[in-house]
Parts: C-alpha cells; sequence; structure tokens
C-alpha cells in the first residue's frame, strides 16, 4: 500500500460535527481545506467549534500557538458550490443518497477528471453514489467514526467501479491522519454499522417491551465494560442520523426483521428529540438537566 496520497486541496461538505471533525484532520495532515454548508449559521458554528479546539490543546500544551494559528489559515469557509474546487471532496451531508449524487454532480462537473469524490456514509453503497456520474470510478468511501478527531478507526469503501489507486490514495490519506484503515466490502452498513445494528436494534426492543428504562439498560451495558450504552450513544451520534442507518440497511438487504427500524426511535425524530445536537433526545442536554 502506496503511504502517498498526492492529495493537494481538500473540500469537505457538511459542516456539522462530522465535518468538523474531518476538516480538522485534514488540515493538521498539511492539507489547505474548504468548509462548505448551505447554511452560513453551520458555517460560523464550525469555524467557532474547530478554532477552539485547537485553543484547548494550546491551553493544555499539546499544541503550539504557532501552530494553531498556522492551522487556522489553511481553513476556508464558504456557502457558494462554485468555490467548490480542489482534488479531493469528503462529503459529510445528511444521509441521503440523492442529496449526495446531486453533490458529487456538481462537484465533478467543475473539476478536473482527477478529482477524488469520497462520501462519509454511513450505510449507503458507493454504487447508488456513483449512479449517473461521469466518472464513476473517482468514487470510493472514506468513513469517519465519531468523534472523527479521536476514533482511530476508517472505512474505505470500492465500489464495483472504483479504480484501485483511488482507494489507495484515500487509505494512504487516513494513514497520515493516523487512523487504523480497514477495506470493507460495498454493501449496506459496511462492517461497523451493520455489526452495531443489533446493539441499538436489541436495546429499543427491551425499552419498547417495558423491560426497563433506556437510562438504566445504559448503566447495566457500561458497567459491563461497554464505554458507551446504546442510548448515550445513539444520542451522540444522532438519533435521526442512527435511525436513517438503520433504515438504510434495513431496506438495502431486503428488509430483514433484525435490523427493522423501531417505533421507540422513529418517535423520538418525529418529536425533533435527535440527541446532543437538539438539546434533548433519550437525555435532556439543557443547562439545568447535564446528562
Amino acid at each position: 500500500m502506496s503511504t502517498e496520497h498526492g492529495f493537494e486541496r481538500v473540500m469537505v461538505a457538511g459542516a456539522g460535527t462530522m465535518g468538523q471533525g474531518i476538516a480538522q484532520l485534514c488540515v493538521e495532515a498539511g492539507l489547505p481545506t474548504l468548509v462548505y454548508d448551505v447554511s452560513p449559521a453551520m458555517l460560523h458554528k464550525a469555524k467557532t467549534g474547530i478554532e477552539a479546539a485547537w485553543d484547548v490543546r494550546v491551553a493544555k500544551g499539546k499544541l503550539n500557538e504557532s501552530e494553531a494559528v498556522r492551522f487556522k489559515s489553511m481553513l476556508q469557509y464558504s456557502d457558494r458550490t462554485e468555490d467548490l474546487r480542489g482534488d479531493l471532496l469528503i462529503e459529510a451531508v445528511v444521509e441521503s443518497a440523492e442529496i449526495k449524487r446531486r453533490l458529487f454532480a456538481t462537484v465533478e462537473a467543475q473539476n478536473g477528471p482527477q478529482t477524488v469524490l469520497a462520501s462519509n456514509t454511513s450505510s449507503i453503497p458507493m454504487e447508488q453514489l456513483a449512479e449517473g456520474l461521469a466518472r464513476p470510478e473517482r468514487v470510493v468511501g472514506l468513513h469517519f467514526f465519531n468523534p472523527a478527531p479521536v476514533m482511530k478507526l476508517v472505512e474505505v469503501i470500492r465500489g464495483p467501479m472504483t479504480k484501485p489507486d483511488v482507494a489507495q490514495r484515500v487509505h494512504a490519506l487516513a494513514q497520515t491522519m493516523g487512523k487504523i484503515v480497514v477495506h470493507a466490502q460495498d454493501s449496506p452498513g459496511f462492517i461497523v454499522n451493520r455489526v452495531a445494528r443489533p446493539y441499538y436494534a436489541e436495546s429499543l426492543r427491551i425499552v419498547g417491551e417495558g423491560g426497563v428504562q433506556p437510562q438504566d439498560l445504559d448503566r447495566l451495558m457500561e458497567s459491563v465494560g461497554f464505554r458507551m450504552g446504546p442510548f448515550r450513544l445513539m444520542d451522540l451520534i444522532g438519533v435521526d442520523t442512527n435511525l436513517s442507518v438503520t433504515t438504510s440497511v434495513y431496506e438495502g438487504l431486503g428488509r430483514p426483521p433484525r435490523f427493522e427500524p423501531h417505533p421507540v426511535q422513529q418517535n423520538k425524530v418525529a418529536q425533533g428529540h435527535n440527541g446532543r445536537k437538539s438539546g434533548r433526545g433519550f437525555y435532556d442536554y439543557t443547562p439545568s438537566n447535564p446528562a
């Protein structure tokens, strides 16, 4: 596996939690990076969050102040699709194949034939995301886990038309970031999210049957060695995002009952209780009720 990725400028689409973490990693790997989002408010929040992360490390003596200044200077922010120009796009937008394909088509049309289109999707096969593109061989999965700067694992996913050198280059980039890289089959959920579905599904079923409360189940799982219980983890990921992944895997694998989305989770999303990002999920995250 080559250690040279050859990328010079990265575009990160989506300024949410995952996009912020991925942009931070790209800059720390020495790459000038553009963060794109349709929402100026999200871009402002991203800028504040990324810079604050570096400031905290400076205060703790884990990062030189001059390095932090240099990192900040390497980041740009834009809500204009015309600014999406570079040799690597990493998209971290909503978990919708249609929206991701539309973004890929836009970036493909205004960049050269060597630009790589990488998706941070948790569950959508590359074959679907490459559909209708002029250069489907440039589409690859580059799946980080939340929080991206901390979690070591990255999944690289080759679609049926992905060129081997494209997968090799994003693999090399992830290694430059200090990640442990695994290559996953192009199927719904890939490796980790497919394995994780039963953890959430059975927990939701137990709660739905009235066997235990979410907070009590979390405490039980954490007491036997799990770093985070399923409901606390869903709140961190985003209850809506987690439901989207479950739905994608369920539909993509032909609706096996073991992966069927559960009404407990569906009701949370319908109420807008999407976890930490919304202030409430299975826990209450308002200042007076810290989870």
